[in-house]
């Protein structure tokens, strides 16, 4: 279901229409509706609670910029962390699937129950074979510690990272899932329906930009995920099966940190996640500042191509320094 939030003098409200063809996605069942999100202000006055919550949210409003013939991306947006504004918002209550974004969200999991120093030995649920998943590269009897698992989460993309993540965390992908989920639904993110940790394809693993945007500033509050998604290359050891060393490098996927593509003038990169399948396209989320120090949250989903993607996306960021 598509909807649309505003604020009026009375507070937080959504208003829903029926949901229109998101491409690639058959209709759904809704898994959250707005009833079950006011389990979250039960204590106190509800309409109170509900404003405080917007009032720290960027709100999608009827005056939002939406259009823009640039943006060829089935969904992008522009959230202002500062004022607390929307100051663009291309479709962003469609449901979409969200590819490796949902990285953004197992990270946030394991930062918030689980320790960096936490030991781990892989599994065999770590091992991925669908063609052409990304992967960190680790194998069954590898020990690394969460944090090393995060990196190799986040920076080359690593489904085997996610699914090892996971199997820590939750004891298997199930049941992690349902922690994404439920973590989903605390952040307002109603648009949201996790089936996994890495985000290869399920029909009914989707989210929107906006709850993108709602997840990816709730874990934007943990300096440990600021310090991830900001570092262009990490080094670790870590062993094998065997007791011998591995040595990596993993490299983040992100152009706008390896430096193939160029912040528009006066904004940084603070780091992000991409994410792409043929099913979601190409997409990235991704935090930057400005020289005062304001930061802002943007968002391109279903781009057309790579190439496409950050086109989409410089397009975007230039909007906040127009």
């Amino acid at each position: 279901m598509k909807k649309k939030a505003f604020v009026t003098s009375g507070g937080f409200f959504l208003a829903a229409a029926l949901l229109t063809g998101c491409s690639g996605l058959r209709k759904l069942d809704n898994p959250y509706v707005y009833s079950e999100r006011s389990a979250l202000y039960e204590a106190g006055s509800t309409m109170d609670k509900a404003a405080t919550f917007a009032q720290e949210l960027c709100i999608v409003t009827e005056n939002t910029p939406s259009q823009d013939d640039k943006v060829t991306a089935e969904a992008a947006a522009v959230f202002d962390l500062t004022d607390k504004t929307v100051l663009f918002a291309k479709n962003p209550f469609e449901r979409l699937y969200p590819a490796s974004i949902t990285k953004t969200m197992t990270a946030l999991v394991a930062l918030k129950y689980g320790n960096l120093t936490d030991k781990i030995t892989i599994t065999k649920d770590a091992v991925i074979t669908e063609p052409g998943a990304s992967l960190c590269g680790i194998k069954p009897g590898d020990k690394l510690t969460l944090e090393q698992l995060l990196y190799g989460l986040m920076l080359p993309s690593g489904n085997d990272a996610g699914a090892a993540i996971a199997t820590h965390i939750a004891g298997g992908i199930e049941p992690f899932a349902q922690m994404m989920n439920d973590e989903a639904l605390k952040i307002g993110a109603t648009g949201t329906h996790f089936m996994n940790p890495h985000g290869l394809n399920n029909e009914n693993h989707y989210t929107t930009a906006y709850d993108l945007y709602l997840i990816f500033n709730e874990a934007m509050k943990y300096p440990e995920f600021r310090k991830i998604v900001g570092t262009e290359k990490y080094s670790t050891t870590y062993q094998n099966e065997a007791g011998k060393p591995i040595n990596v490098t993993w490299k983040d996927t992100n152009w706008y940190l390896s430096g193939e593509r160029k912040m528009p003038e006066g904004l940084t990169a603070l780091g992000g996640k991409t994410g792409t399948t043929q099913a979601a396209g190409s997409c990235l989320i991704m935090g930057s500042s400005d020289s005062s120090k304001r930061e802002y949250i943007t968002v391109v989903l279903k781009a057309p191509n790579h190439v496409g993607l950050y086109d989409n996306m410089t397009d975007i960021l230039n909007k906040i320094v127009e």
